[in-house]
């Protein structure tokens, strides 16, 4: 803009990047003191002041004017230091992020199984929620494993070029709980669910949580199944064992009374210690382990993925817009993938979950919504007026249907959005709002 700023501006190419060239500007183009300069990086810290921005922009101009600097010139300085107060931050600043993501770019290409894994681990750092970051993890091949008592620590874990996940993640059970699992598991696998239960001293709730998240399934048991033998190790020994007839246990020796020779579903076992479910009868070297089959049907896969939400609030199973394909096919709403293809300046319809929320200060009103299908994510530009109209639906549905022209110039690609539906997805799915 002016010959003074060459200096300044000269190993950016002109343009301002760092908050330390706009305060030098302030010194050399408006003949501003230290403590001036101080007051204007106040101005652009973190609680930025446009009141005050405002106020500083009339010194501005009248130093410029003082330094003969007018005109166009002083209208392009003025515009890149108030414009730039709204988001700029310090050169030392800019080189740690720097380096962070370009450590973060390269594990990504080269170690994507350890950069997920560090970033589930840090939850609840970061930006995207860990049902985002699974989801993204899969589409580029990495598998994510489900929590199992089997595999599975406290935190996730690397297994098999792929991410095996925590038992952190499983609501209603505490770290003490994951970790004794954890170490537990390191010096005996659990031989069922009742061995499981008394070396990890697990209450009732704690096993029906593990049960519902499909922790379980090592065992042998389906969701539902193992919700059915959890609250059987909840209950009372004798309720338990009324079923199949009395137990006497004398001299080292089992006999069942009043049942058939062939006791199907009892299985005679000699465990390590006394068996929790026999813990009122007199120890013995040997217990009778009597489960009943579950009479539950077992969950639909969409019921599934609907309880991997209640549960942990992620699924590693498939996508909760995926159960719901086909009718949106069947209403031409297009994918996140199908929206890349498509020419630009389009009229497009598309659905997905909503994972985040935007109002950023300089855009004038308008909100960002980034919307997520098995896909990939696309994003949603809801001008003002729409936003108002629409608030409580924009700012609550878990999921949002939108209709609009497409902008596929960048990555994701974008739709202003002209009409807006909820989704109904029976989920609900976390996003990250308004930060």
């Amino acid at each position: 803009p002016h010959p003074c700023l060459e200096p300044i501006l000269a190993r950016t190419l002109g343009v301002p990047l760092f908050q330390e060239q706009l305060l030098r500007i302030a010194m050399v183009a408006a003949g501003f003191t230290g403590g001036e300069a101080e007051e204007l990086r106040r101005a652009m810290g973190f609680k930025r002041s446009v009141e005050r921005m405002e106020q500083i922009e009339t010194r501005l101009r009248a130093g410029m004017a003082r330094n003969g600097i007018e005109g166009a010139a002083q209208d392009q300085i003025v515009k890149s230091i108030t414009s730039f107060a709204l988001y700029g931050f310090p050169e030392s600043h800019a080189a740690s992020f720097a380096l962070i993501a370009y450590a973060s770019a390269y594990l990504k290409a080269h170690h994507p199984a350890a950069f997920y894994n560090c970033l589930l681990n840090a939850w609840p750092m970061g930006f995207y929620h860990p049902a985002t970051l699974i989801k993204d993890a899969q589409r580029r091949g990495v598998p994510v494993f489900p929590v199992d008592v089997q595999r599975s620590g406290w935190e996730c874990r690397w297994e098999k070029g792929g991410v095996r996940l925590g038992i952190r993640y499983v609501k209603g059970v505490r770290e003490a709980t994951g970790r004794r699992i954890e170490s537990e598991r390191a010096r005996a696998p659990f031989t069922d669910i009742d061995d499981l239960t008394l070396r990890c001293r697990l209450r009732g709730d704690q096993v029906t949580k593990l049960a519902e998240a499909g922790a379980l399934a090592p065992f042998g048991m389906k969701r539902r199944e193992a919700l059915w033998q959890a609250a059987r190790v909840a209950r009372p020994a004798g309720e338990l064992l009324s079923k199949v007839g009395s137990v006497a246990v004398e001299n080292n020796e089992c006999r069942m009374q009043n049942a058939e020779p062939k006791n199907e579903g009892c299985d005679i076992t000699q465990p390590a210690q006394p068996d929790l479910l026999h813990s009122s009868l007199p120890h013995s070297a040997f217990s009778i382990q009597c489960v009943s089959p579950s009479p539950l049907t077992e969950m639909s896969p969409f019921e599934e993925t609907l309880t991997d939400y209640q549960t942990m609030d992620l699924t590693t199973g498939p996508h909760i817009v995926e159960h719901i394909r086909e009718e949106l096919r069947s209403h031409n709403v297009r994918t996140a993938a199908d929206l890349v293809r498509l020419p630009h300046g389009s009229r497009v319809v598309t659905a997905g979950a909503v994972i985040v929320r935007q109002r950023p200060g300089t855009a004038k009103g308008f909100v960002f919504l980034t919307l997520e299908d098995e896909t990939g994510m696309s994003q949603a530009i809801v001008s003002p007026d729409l936003y108002r109209e629409y608030r409580t639906m924009i700012v609550t549905s878990p999921g949002l249907v939108v209709e609009g022209v497409l902008q596929n110039k960048d990555c994701p690609p974008s739709v202003r959005t002209e009409k807006i539906w909820p989704l109904g997805m029976d989920a609900e799915v976390r996003s990250h709002d308004f930060h």
